[in-house]
């Protein structure tokens, strides 16, 4: 494979096949690192409804297959693998990968975030024996068992929406007294009698002997803990951006996310970034998109103007 490219795009989620679907079409020579699986963590959504083009709404892994073939068709190459740092300087930036090393004119960062963890006893003993953090992914192996769904933003409630199909009974775990979730996901999660809330309490342990068989409790106002029977805990409190490999290369917030301006340009010329990544992005499918096809806008403006 080619080592040499005009523009490299790290992260294989909406805003970075977008990055690839622009770059391509301007005709830079172009390459998409991924790490895992092509499509980022809009694959975990089995229903996209709030995609402009998709009134009756399409699955996330469609979405990702779609916009990743269509990129593929302008000349997009893709190779999986892990980018374990840039070096901006001297000309051209080097990616550092698992693979191989790349050089590139440009590099669009848009490795988005992955699911936070509990860090309670019994989390990491338990992953794929009744932990999850995907309920896409998981949930047809609990059929009519009692699950838990711990988080009430708008992932929490979506993960507690999907089960409903498969659980006898989901409990929401919540550490305050009302969700984060949109006003829409509250009325249908409201509406579904399988779900039920369990509100200013935080999950303290994960137990079980060769999977998971309850998850221990604390009320945060009164102290009081409990025990809940669950064969199942679905884990989804936030997420943590990828960026370690980027630290002490470019300037991060207080929550480690990249910092860039309107055109998607870090401090240091020629590596931009995009979507979930971005401080202050709205981590959104469809914003996403948006920030993709910018940072590929000035890339290419600051290739020619090279």
């Amino acid at each position: 494979m080619n080592r040499e490219y005009e523009v490299v795009i790290i992260g294989g989620g909406p805003a970075g096949l977008t990055a690839g679907l622009y770059t391509s079409r301007a005709r830079l020579n172009s390459l998409l690192i991924e790490k895992g699986v092509v499509g980022g963590q809009i694959l975990n959504a089995e229903k996209v409804d709030n995609y402009p083009g998709f009134p009756e709404g399409i699955s996330g892994s469609e979405l990702g297959r779609l916009i990743h073939q269509q990129a593929t068709e302008h000349g997009l190459k893709t190779i999986i693998a892990e980018v374990i740092g840039i070096e901006p300087q001297p000309k051209p930036i080097v990616v550092k990968t698992t693979e191989s090393n790349f050089t590139a004119k440009a590099v669009i960062i848009a490795t988005g975030s992955e699911r936070s963890k509990l860090g309670i006893p019994g989390e990491e003993e338990f992953m794929g024996k009744g932990v999850s953090y995907c309920a896409t992914c998981d949930a047809a192996f609990f059929q009519g068992l009692p699950l838990a769904v711990v988080g009430g933003g708008n992932a929490a409630i979506t993960e507690a929406l999907h089960l409903t199909k498969f659980a006898s009974r989901i409990t929401v775990i919540h550490r305050r007294n009302q969700l984060r979730a949109s006003g829409i996901m509250q009325e249908k999660a409201f509406a579904e009698p399988k779900i039920e809330f369990l509100w200013d309490t935080v999950a303290e342990a994960i137990e079980g002997e060769n999977s998971v068989k309850r998850i221990k409790l604390r009320q945060v106002k009164t102290g009081e803990k409990s025990t809940l029977d669950v064969a199942g805990v679905f884990i989804s409190v936030g997420l943590k951006p990828n960026t370690d490999y980027l630290k002490g290369v470019l300037p991060l917030d207080d929550g480690d996310y990249v910092i860039t301006n309107n055109k998607m340009e870090t401090e240091i010329p020629g590596i931009l970034a995009a979507g979930d990544i971005r401080s202050d992005s709205a981590r959104q499918a469809i914003t996403a998109t948006g920030d993709g096809a910018t940072a590929a806008f000035y890339a290419e403006k600051f290739i020619t103007q090279q």
